[in-house]
């Protein structure tokens, strides 16, 4: 009697075998948004300016959207400058009409107008700015008017006994209103939002670049 099957199994194909070997098994890595590239722990990030999107991108992807402000996408500086002799009086930050000493301003490139935000427990909330507050202020600090518009914002924290300014990458503001936003408890926030906060800035002023605005306008 012949044991043999009728149709006795095929070896496999020497590609498909090898193919399946090779095959990337899925990573938790983080991956350009742009092209699906994977990314190391340190990528930059851009810009997707009608929703104000922040994308995780390559630097072959990033590069492309370098130098063009009408793009839109715009790639989102990584450097931080600290403003050491940032000029505002207390008078002029309460004629801005914030609740509270925290805040960010940055300059919409497609109305030209300048927007005011400040974390809170739900998010980024908007502020209305007086035109003239504002214009008072830009004229006394050159560093407002040399950001970059969309991706910089000057960073006010004014919390406490703080009275500190930078010139930071959009990407660490939303960031910062990220942080509030997931561990703030109650209706102060709790203590464990407050270590946050102060973790956040001392991060950011411990890789910062210091400059002194002997340039007014």
């Amino acid at each position: 009697m012949n044991d043999t099957p009728a149709n006795p199994p095929q070896p496999e194909n020497a590609f498909a075998a090898l193919r399946r070997f090779t095959r990337k098994r899925p990573t938790n890595a983080e991956q350009c948004e742009l092209c699906s590239a994977e990314l190391g722990p340190v990528h930059p990030h851009l810009l997707e300016t009608e929703h104000r999107q922040v994308l995780c991108s390559c630097e072959p992807c990033a590069i492309l959207f370098s130098s063009n402000e009408a793009a839109h996408y715009r790639r989102i500086p990584r450097e931080t400058r600290r403003l050491n002799d940032f000029s505002i009086s207390d008078g002029q930050w309460e004629s801005l009409m914030i609740p509270i000493n925290l805040a960010f301003f940055y300059r919409e490139q497609a109305s030209g107008k300048t927007v005011a935000m400040y974390p809170s427990p739900a998010g980024a909330t908007e502020s209305l700015l007086t035109l003239e507050a504002w214009q008072e202020i830009a004229a006394q600090n050159a560093a407002v008017q040399q950001m970059q518009p969309d991706v910089e914002a000057l960073l006010v924290n004014r919390m406490g006994s703080s009275r500190e300014y930078f010139v930071a990458p959009i990407d660490e503001c939303f960031r910062l209103v990220g942080m509030i936003r997931l561990h703030w408890k109650g209706l102060s926030g709790g203590a464990e939002v407050w270590k946050h906060i102060q973790s956040f800035f001392d991060e950011l002023r411990s890789r910062s670049v210091g400059r002194r605005e002997a340039m007014r306008a």
